[in-house]
């Protein structure tokens, strides 16, 4: 039970990780412990399938880099292994004077970060998107789709091809690391050694960091992300994926009309706050994750900065006449009949004590692990570069890692 590297998470970035540890490290032995009987069970699976191109991103920053990378490598693997993709484009629509300035400055930014656009008047917008009405537009068209689902279950191929053992219904009650070894403790004690140990844990990434000992002033807030789907009779209404310019103070996109590699469209998300990390249905709770949330200081900062978007929030969770109100701004003709269930997905928000919404990806080293503490969107479209930052760090690579931050 002695594994030279145990990956803990079996989502997206905790794969690609495992894979991209055994590139490195060929002959490795490596274990990977998913807590759920199946791979990719939570973020990565009730993701909306985007490729992005990384538009809303600071220029200079890890996540524009990464993103930027990960376009490019996700594209790319997918093509090697067979994986559909489809590269459909994203128009961000403006409805109002206010959102027309907004574009403009998404447009430097978008610049600044060498990605492809093109500006689009109100009447080229009607011309490419008949069903859509906006005063501009900007046309990314490099963003893709894709089953991210595929994609993991494509890496967790690789680890089995590679030697890696993936072990399911394995979920990790305790860590104790010591000079030579990490021991992980799974349910009934059952012991698991190695020389170093990775944690992807996702929406569980602050609990596992405090079981293994780490004074981490954080916690992992939920937001659910809601979503509806159109009839098949308009599964063509759009052939591009539509945005909303998205509000700089508000730390969430907008509800988007996505179009799925599956022929479907998808409407949303919005952001409502979740009282279980793991709990999609409607009015899921889970106690103990509740009191940890109103415990938390972090929290209550958060919702004093936010309490208005909150509130429109969950009106649009609670009445679908608000939620349809937000996609008429710029498709004006979907009625309440069009919006159909759908799965929703659940974010795992990093909120720092103090009340700051962590936004970029933050890891977090010991002398034999790393753990990944925040990887918010667009951490499945950039698995693939952060698990080359993560591998580099988890091997005290020093040249590489200088290089990705």
């Amino acid at each position: 039970m002695r594994y030279d590297f145990c990956v803990v998470g079996g989502g997206i970035v905790g794969l690609a990780t495992a894979r991209e540890l055994l590139m490195r490290q060929r002959g490795a032995s490596l274990l990977l412990l998913e807590k759920e009987p199946e791979l990719a069970r939570h973020q990565t699976g009730h993701n909306s399938g985007v490729i992005h191109a990384g538009v809303y991103y600071a220029p200079g920053s890890l996540k524009a880099r990464l993103c930027r990378e990960g376009h490019r490598d996700t594209k790319e693997y997918c093509n090697a292994r067979g994986i559909p993709i489809e590269i459909c484009g994203k128009l961000i629509v403006a409805v109002s004077d206010l959102e027309v300035r907004r574009l403009a400055d998404l447009l430097k930014r978008c610049r600044a970060n060498e990605i492809e656009t093109e500006e689009i008047s109100a009447a080229a917008l009607r011309d490419l998107e008949p069903h859509i009405a906006g005063q501009a537009a900007l046309l990314v068209p490099s963003t893709a789709i894709v089953d991210y689902r595929r994609v993991a279950l494509a890496l967790a191929e690789d680890i089995r091809r590679l030697g890696g053992e993936i072990r399911m219904n394995a979920e990790v009650k305790r860590i104790v690391e010591r000079d030579s070894v990490v021991d992980i403790y799974l349910a009934e004690e059952l012991q698991v050694q190695a020389s170093q140990l990775v944690a992807c844990a996702g929406l569980q990434s602050d609990r596992l960091a405090r079981a293994a000992g780490l004074k981490v002033d954080l916690r992992i807030v939920p937001f659910r992300g809601e979503y509806f789907r159109l009839p098949k009779d308009k599964s063509s209404l759009v052939r591009h994926l539509i945005y909303p310019v998205p509000d700089p103070e508000l730390p969430f996109l907008g509800v988007h009309l996505t179009r799925t590699i599956g022929g479907d469209i998808t409407v949303g998300p919005n952001a409502v706050l979740g009282l279980a990390r793991e709990g999609y249905g409607h009015f899921s709770i889970s106690m103990r994750d509740t009191t940890e949330i109103l415990k938390f200081p972090g929290f209550w900062r958060v919702l004093q900065s936010h309490w208005r978007s909150a509130l429109t929030e969950l009106r649009g969770s609670l009445f679908r006449s608000r939620y349809l109100q937000e996609c008429q701004r710029y498709c004006p003709e979907l009625m309440l009949a069009d919006l159909l269930p759908s799965r929703a997905g659940i974010r795992a928000q990093a909120v720092l004590r103090d009340g700051t919404l962590v936004h970029d990806f933050l890891l977090s080293d010991t002398p034999r692990s790393v753990h990944v503490l925040n990887a918010p969107s667009p951490a499945a479209t950039a698995a693939l570069p952060i698990a080359r930052m993560i591998a580099a760090r988890a091997l005290r690579d020093k040249a590489t890692d200088a290089g990705q931050n």
